[in-house]
């Protein structure tokens, strides 16, 4: 980390940073060691945070505002974001918490159970449809009023209100101010980071919601970020106290995500019309300049013209909303380089299709400008299949740099090309990541990133 970073807290101490017996007899992982790094001490009302009573976990209520957590990951605007809130529910409801997803109602408003202790309200909050991001700026505060009607409701109300994302964060502060209840912030994705790596000619992130994220940062009882990457970002560029912050990373479904998925290869194949024996190389995720898909067609260009051939590109993923030109701009690049009839538009996937398709894929690339972590990386390596992302940001701790994957120091799709050339002509060496990758994916589990939240909202409600 950059000077000024935090640093975690002694490790003797655990007064305050007691994880429970089910986080310490898993203590022994990476993951798990990373994710007890709490970067604070004591989370103690502040003059300029949140003010709140001392009391019982009992009930959370988490806030997805933008997007219902139960949204297909790479359509409209969800993503890991989805993946990582329907899990960490999950396991937050199996430690005995009563999880509730909160999310903006696109038609009827409506309470569902989706089982496992974990119940979704979709509340209504502006006209009953899919909004813009730039709109649902405007209903923010509908929003956070449906929010707070229940949570003032007897038997309702909320022990934590964890916002995910800025807008939801915008929407839920006031209802944390009011009910006098800790307040939790995850960005996902931060202004000033996304500003700091855009490509040349993309849209910068609005002046709102920069101020917006850093008067976030500094109300809130505690951030929490899925990397070291972001820590700097919220701390040097975003202003965030760096007694606040805990890094806690994403875990993986390595139940799913794994290298012998029976039939995914004849099923993968045939959807996609990909001859037996054909390497593909995946790129998986919503289809926008900041993921720059772009970057995997010219690299699959340059290396066609390297070597005379090239693999299979499967770009799975729908564009985001106001983005579904630079996805047909895409086709029109493979046709000007010649690579057209190696390119596949599978659509988004659901969690099996996308567990398929990194099983049978022989290399996956990550050529996002910035990931704040970069979950398809972790479930690529659980399905061991190597990986080729850009170095930086939140890749250079999703990625093993020799384990699960290499990291491109340059954006030229020359040497992206190189890089793939280097695992496809070398299978010896294919077939050792595939196991090292297995590996370090193995090292995270949403459990323990349960875990790690259970601990930041107990430290914030014990007396």
């Amino acid at each position: 980390m950059q000077q000024g970073s935090p640093k975690p807290p002694d490790a003797s101490d655990r007064s305050h940073h007691s994880l429970g017996p089910e986080f310490e007899a898993a203590d022994r992982s990476r993951h798990e060691l990373f994710v007890a790094r709490g970067v604070g001490h004591v989370f103690s009302p502040r003059r300029n945070t949140v003010a709140y009573m001392a009391g019982t976990l009992r009930r959370v209520a988490l806030v997805s505002m933008h997007t219902s957590p139960v949204q297909q990951a790479g359509t409209g605007d969800s993503g890991g974001l989805n993946i990582s809130l329907l899990a960490t529910a999950t396991r937050l409801a199996a430690q005995g918490l009563q999880v509730e997803l909160l999310t903006r109602a696109q038609g009827d408003p409506c309470t569902r159970d989706l089982g496992d202790g974990v119940l979704l309200r979709e509340l209504a909050a502006g006209p009953a449809r899919a909004l813009h991001k730039s709109e649902l700026v405007e209903v923010a505060d509908e929003f956070g009023e449906a929010v707070s009607s229940v949570a003032g409701r007897e038997g309702s109300g909320y022990d934590i209100i964890h916002a995910h994302y800025w807008l939801s964060g915008l929407a839920t502060l006031p209802v944390a101010i009011e009910h006098g209840v800790p307040f939790v912030q995850s960005f996902h994705t931060i202004g000033a980071m996304k500003n700091a790596h855009a490509s040349p000619g993309q849209p910068r992130e609005p002046e709102q919601r920069l101020r917006t994220e850093s008067y976030l940062a500094t109300q809130a009882n505690a951030i929490i970020a899925a990397s070291a990457s972001e820590v700097e970002s919220l701390i040097d560029e975003v202003g965030a106290p760096q007694d606040r912050v805990w890094v806690i990373p994403p875990g993986v479904d390595v139940d799913r995500f794994r290298p012998d998925r029976q039939g995914a290869a004849e099923r993968v194949r045939s959807e996609l019309g990909i001859e037996e024996g054909r390497p593909i190389v995946a790129v998986v995720g919503r289809v926008q300049p900041l993921k720059d898909q772009e970057l995997g067609v010219r690299a699959l260009g340059a290396l066609n013209e390297l070597r005379g051939w090239a693999p299979v590109l499967v770009i799975a993923g729908e564009s985001t909303p106001g983005d579904e030109a630079y996805l047909r701009s895409l086709g029109t690049l493979a046709e000007r380089l010649g690579v057209a009839d190696e390119v596949r538009f599978a659509g988004a996937l659901d969690r099996d299709r996308r567990a398929d398709l990194l099983s049978v894929a022989s290399i996956t690339l990550v050529p996002s400008h910035s990931e704040t972590f970069g979950l398809v990386a972790l479930e690529s390596a659980a399905s061991g299949t190597a990986v080729i992302g850009y170095r930086g940001t939140g890749l250079l701790e999703s990625i093993a740099e020799g384990r699960s994957g290499i990291l491109v120091d340059s954006r030229e799709p020359q040497e992206w090309a190189k890089a793939m050339v280097s695992l496809l002509d070398d299978p010896a060496t294919r077939n050792r990541m595939a196991q090292t990758a297995r590996e370090h994916a193995l090292g995270y589990t949403w459990t323990a990133t349960a875990a790690g939240l259970y601990s930041v909202y107990q430290s914030l409600v014990a007396p």
